[in-house]
């Protein structure tokens, strides 16, 4: 057996998401354009990428940003919600900045877009600042709320690309670091050449490594990566 269940492990890094520890590749504008969110009231941006692209650390590190000014900032995952957890909505329209991560995830539903749509309302009226992301972007986003679709559009929208290789390399390097796991060059490049390459797929690669590696009481080889790759594609 590869994994055991008798050894559970925490293996997520625990490291802030800050602009200093995200890795720009060809994303440089779009960082710049957040850092300088906290500066500008009433401002308003969605920001759109695929998954593992990292919009959820941006979103986090405007809010750190934010608070590091002594501003007040609400950071929502949509994702990790449950779907009568609307009333967290009431009252975000006081804060400085709010941040709504996976738009995409309500998609459809009314309940929650038309929320959605009276909370962005009261926080344009209070000037407050607004970023919201999504996996799509704006105009693929299934919405069935016109008004809500509309009044996203009135903003800033920025788009996160992929990382190049050379980056993905970096991130994966951040991430041993924080995992306290150094991951030799052949094997990282081996992860590069046969898995799939999405940021999110070759960081959770890397944690099944580190908690193969202790399980088993094996050095990160290039042959422990290939049984940690076969059993994730079972």
């Amino acid at each position: 057996m590869l994994f055991s269940s008798q050894i559970p492990l925490q293996l997520t890094p625990l490291r802030d998401s800050r602009f200093d520890n995200f890795v720009e590749g060809p994303n440089h504008a779009v960082v710049k354009a957040l850092r300088h969110l906290p500066d500008e009231p009433g401002s308003h941006v969605f920001l759109y990428g695929g998954e593992g692209s990292g919009k959820s650390h941006l979103l986090n590190a405007v809010c750190v940003e934010t608070r590091e000014r002594e501003g007040r900032a609400f950071y929502l995952a949509l994702k990790r919600l449950p779907r009568d957890a609307i009333a967290s909505l009431e009252g975000l329209e006081k804060l400085d900045l709010v941040c709504v991560d996976d738009l995409h995830v309500i998609a459809g539903d009314q309940a929650w877009e038309e929320a959605l749509f009276h909370c962005f309302n009261r926080i344009r009226e209070a000037n407050g600042r607004l970023l919201v992301s999504s996996r799509e972007r704006l105009s693929a986003l299934d919405l069935h709320l016109p008004d809500l679709k509309s009044r996203l559009a009135w903003g800033l929208r920025l788009q996160l690309l992929p990382l190049e290789d050379k980056d993905k390399l970096e991130v994966i390097n951040l991430h041993c670091v924080a995992l306290g796991l150094s991951l030799p060059d052949d094997v990282q490049q081996y992860l590069l050449k046969h898995h799939d390459r999405s940021m999110a797929a070759l960081v959770h690669t890397v944690e099944s490594l580190q908690q193969a590696a202790l399980t088993l009481k094996r050095r990160i080889t290039v042959p422990l990566a290939r049984e940690v790759l076969k059993k994730i594609k079972e």
